[in-house]
């Protein structure tokens, strides 16, 4: 008969009880034979081998013999303690399969053949078991022992028994067992059963794998003696580690108790990777009806990867799939991707506004370690939706996403040969836009290149550098194959017709010399094939009076070259402050970079190349006239331009920087930019028979501060305009300089920058120094980093540790955080004909978003977009959330614009009970106005 535990741990008491009565049966005192038996404690009842023993461990006023630690083992007797003229110890026969360690840290007093009670913090281990309580008594008699703590001088019960099973524990507030019926009954018991507790009511534990509980509770909030919330359980079967079937059971939140009960339930709990049912969330669309969301099942394929497939369905017809996967291969790789899918329908069938739209999303992220093959990497970034699935999907609306117009999608693999130049490269790219739905796909796009050589350059050279050895050239070939398209046209289109391709091939030569030790001297030339597999010849039908094309499809090379040849220099400026100025500043250096280039082409237009034809036709008055266009219509890569071109271009960068005195410098002083650079260029052709004047273009860019810089280009227009016959405004050989509007006008520029505040922005330099010093490892540069919610216990629980001050005063910490993106461009507007000249236009965009935490628990966050031509925020987005410790609140809502909506949510931390949760949530279409 296969025993128990507990049953082994208690012979083995038992033989020790049986050896220690032996060794002391001729040693008794005369004083311990006068000890009377009102003083002996009582033995526990024999009656109800199940029953609580009651006996007053306060009575117990002799100590027969103290262990403090006594090691028993099967077939040993102790042969130390016989007496030359004693009775001989028998020897017993145990079946005792490990040792047993006894340990009583007060003292353990033994009643006859049956009876031992253990004091102390004692403890009993037997094999993986061990039993720990303030107080064990053991009755061989009845075969129960009992274990319970005890009072200590204030009234506190101290020392409860606790039962560890082969890494289960078991607290109670009392523990009986009777070891031949292998039965046991628990009182106030705390046992951790997965991601909770179980606690509370009266137990029955029937074997090693099953016990019974009455009027039990179970909760996830690790606060088990007093938990926020819990389920008040009237019956329960628990099989520890394994699951949980309870009978009727209600809910009891803050002490009261809920209308929320349920007739049976089941908690499963499982330290292994395991699949299992994901439980829908339900609500109500005021346009869709009820509805079930998120509701499905989850496999667990293997360790590397998984999926979840879940799904909604609506009263009134709409439903949706989805599918999500996350998968990883140490050292290897990792990804997740997402599909979904969405028949979304309004309205009724029949009526004038009944609607029926389809619309799905895609989205994959791959990304390959480094360290798995150097020379070939694979990486995705898809994100693909239809126009219409942002405003359909429910947890859209207070997100991000949401507001994106455009949405990029990029799959890449690029292979480079290990001790090689030569790499080779294959991309597919998609770019949307949500507004007006169109898509633009380039696939598939392959590049092949090679960094840049010296292909003179000797091997083992011997003597001075040969002016061929200079000369260095790289590659790189392209072909491309794109269209775009709307997105209810793209699989219309055809793949010979509409698509897009070509080939592009670019080698680019060159050297650098140097001149006179100070000049640099730079000729270059650069080589460009196209190859395209279209081409169209036009001619003028005078019987129709149109124009009629002919498209042939064959293979076309379109190149040309430019030679070029450039000077630059370096001139260095120094200027010292005059004394009265102060001796801070120690010098200010100015650079300059002065750069004149020569370039030529030769005219690509001319019917030598091929590349361009000409018809003539009529005009309105009857008058021929001759039109010439290119043969190569919309080209992937374009064509050579049209006209020679003898063009010298010059260019001048400056940089200015100062060096001032520094105490907290190594070296006493440093460097400081005033201006990092800023640069000037204009070219001038030679060949062109007018408007031989470029635009002038400038650059600034300026280190205001730490972390933030002005970048600032600009493009200067030099020529005028005037109307021509048809009241359109074109450019005239007539330089602003010669109409006295001065040198040039503004035509465009812009600039963007983006910047965040924190709590550290504004902090005094000795703040930051004391918090340097003080050996604080927190990054400073994340104002959340403190935030609670960074460490949260497998339920999902929050413990907040108060930090107080030197002074005693718990501190006062808000972390907070506020980012704004601005941009801000000019270029010309409508064409003013009184002025003769076109009016400026200022384009503005700014969006911001920010997050603070008042207290240790609450955090509000938000995102927004203000649209300068209306003078309105376009778009706003605010979240708040709350922690409650074992439970979390969080309010979404949208307070302006076309999109008002706003949503509710409760619900417990843990992810077992995950679904105990509570959503509320209005539809941007209700029309209601609700604030």
């Amino acid at each position: 008969m296969r025993h128990s535990q507990l049953y082994i741990i208690l012979t083995a008491i038992a033989l020790l009880i049986a050896s220690a009565s032996a060794s002391l049966a001729g040693q008794t005192s005369p004083a311990d034979a006068a000890i009377p038996a009102a003083q002996i404690p009582d033995s526990i009842t024999a009656a109800d081998s199940m029953q609580a023993s009651a006996a007053d461990t306060d009575s117990a006023g002799v100590t027969a013999s103290i262990l403090n630690r006594r090691r028993i083992s099967p077939d040993v007797t102790d042969d130390t303690t016989r007496r030359p003229s004693g009775p001989r110890i028998s020897r017993v026969k145990s079946d005792l399969d490990n040792p047993v360690d006894i340990n009583a840290n007060d003292s353990m007093v033994i009643i006859g053949r049956n009876n031992a009670y253990i004091y102390g913090a004692s403890s009993v281990s037997y094999g993986r078991q061990k039993i720990d309580a303030d107080e064990i008594h053991l009755d061989m008699a009845t075969s129960t022992v009992y274990a319970i703590g005890r009072p200590d001088s204030v009234g506190d019960i101290q020392g409860s028994p606790v039962f560890d099973d082969n890494g289960t524990s078991y607290e109670a507030k009392t523990m009986e067992y009777n070891f031949k019926s292998e039965k046991g009954i628990i009182t106030d018991i705390i046992t951790e059963q997965g991601e909770g507790y179980l606690t509370g009511g009266r137990a029955k534990k029937m074997d090693e794998n099953t016990i019974f509980l009455q009027n039990g509770r179970y909760t996830t909030c690790n606060h088990h003696d007093n938990p926020h919330f819990y389920f008040q359980l009237t019956k329960a079967k628990v099989k520890p580690k394994k699951d949980i079937v309870v009978g009727p059971a209600y809910m009891v939140l803050a002490g009261l108790p809920l209308p929320l009960a349920v007739p049976f339930g089941y908690f499963p709990f499982s330290e292994k990777y395991s699949s299992g049912i994901i439980f829908p969330t339900f609500g109500d669309d005021y346009n869709r009806g009820f509805y079930l969301s998120d509701g499905g099942y989850y496999f667990a394929i293997n360790d590397n990867i998984d999926l979840a497939l879940t799904g909604e369905i609506y009263t009134k017809g709409s439903w949706g799939l989805q599918a999500r996967s996350a998968y990883m291969k140490r050292y290897r790789y990792s990804g997740s991707f997402n599909l979904s899918y969405l028949k979304t329908i309004t309205g009724d069938k029949g009526a004038p506004d009944y609607q029926a739209m389809t619309n799905f999303q895609v989205l994959w992220s791959h990304s390959q370690d480094p360290k798995a093959n150097p020379a070939l990497n694979f990486s995705a970034s898809v994100n693909f939706t239809t126009s219409g699935y942002s405003r359909n999907n429910l947890n859209s609306y207070y997100s991000n996403s949401f507001t994106e117009n455009t949405k990029s999608s990029t799959v890449n693999l690029t292979y480079r040969r290990p001790g090689s130049k030569w790499s080779l490269s294959t991309t597919a790219n998609i770019a949307q836009r949500t507004q007006d739905s169109t898509l633009a796909v380039s696939f598939p796009n392959v590049t092949v290149s090679l960094s840049q050589i010296t292909p003179f350059k000797r091997k083992r050279a011997v003597g001075a550098e040969k002016w061929y050895e200079k000369i260095k050239l790289s590659y790189s070939g392209v072909f491309n194959n794109s269209l775009t398209a709307k997105q209810d046209e793209f699989f219309k289109k055809s793949l010979i017709k509409d698509w897009r391709n070509g080939m592009r091939h670019n080698i680019p030569i060159s050297a650098t010399f140097n001149v006179f030790n100070y000049i640099n001297v730079t000729p270059s030339v650069n080589i460009t094939d196209r190859m395209y597999t279209m081409k169209v010849n036009r001619q003028w039908d005078p019987n129709a009076s149109v124009e009629v094309c002919d498209t042939s499809y064959s293979f076309y090379n379109v190149w040309d070259f430019l030679a070029s040849v450039s000077l630059d220099t370096k001139v260095y400026g120094f200027f010292q402050p005059l004394p009265f100025l102060g001796d801070k500043v120690k010098m200010i250096r100015h650079v300059m970079t002065p750069t004149i280039s020569f370039s030529g082409t030769p005219d690509f237009g001319s019917p030598f190349f091929g590349y361009y034809g000409t018809y003539q036709y009529p005009d309105a008055q009857g008058v021929m006239q001759t039109r010439q266009y290119s043969k190569y219509p919309n080209a992937l890569f374009g064509v050579p331009g049209v006209g020679r071109s003898g063009t010298v271009s010059f260019s001048l960068a400056n940089n200015l920087e100062m060096k001032v005195k520094d105490d907290n410098d190594s070296i006493g002083e440093r460097k400081v930019s005033l201006i990092e650079n800023f640069s000037v260029s204009q070219s001038y052709n030679f060949a062109a028979d007018s408007l031989r004047w470029s635009n002038i273009n400038t650059s600034l860019l300026v280190k205001l501060m730490k972390n933030f810089n002005l970048n600032l280009s600009a493009t200067w227009d030099v020529y005028t305009y005037q109307l021509n016959q048809a009241g359109n405004p074109v450019r005239v050989n007539r330089t602003r300089l010669q109409a006295g509007k001065g040198l040039a006008k503004l035509s465009s520029t812009g600039t963007s920058f983006s910047y965040t505040l924190n709590n550290n922005t504004f902090k005094r330099k000795n703040d930051k120094d004391k918090k340097g010093n003080s050996g604080d490892d927190t990054d400073s540069d994340d104002p959340m980093s403190n935030a609670p919610n960074a460490d949260r216990d497998p339920r999902g629980n929050i413990d907040n540790d108060i930090d107080l001050s030197s002074d005693g005063y718990m501190k006062w910490d808000v972390p907070w955080n506020l980012s704004f993106n601005y941009s801000i461009g000019y270029a010309y507007g409508k064409f003013n004909k009184r002025k003769m000249d076109y009016d400026g236009k200022i384009t503005q965009n700014l969006s911001f978003s920010g997050n603070i935490r008042p207290t240790a628990n609450w955090n509000f966050s938000f995102s927004a977009s203000y649209n300068f031509e209306t003078h309105k925020i376009a778009y706003m987005n605010c979240n708040i959330t709350r922690d409650l410790h074992c439970f979390s609140m969080r309010a979404s809502f949208v307070p302006v614009g076309p999109y008002k909506s706003y949503n509710f949510h409760i619900s417990v931390n843990s992810s077992l009970l995950q679904d105990v949760k509570y959503d509320k949530r209005s539809s941007i279409r209700n029309g209601v106005t609700w604030y």
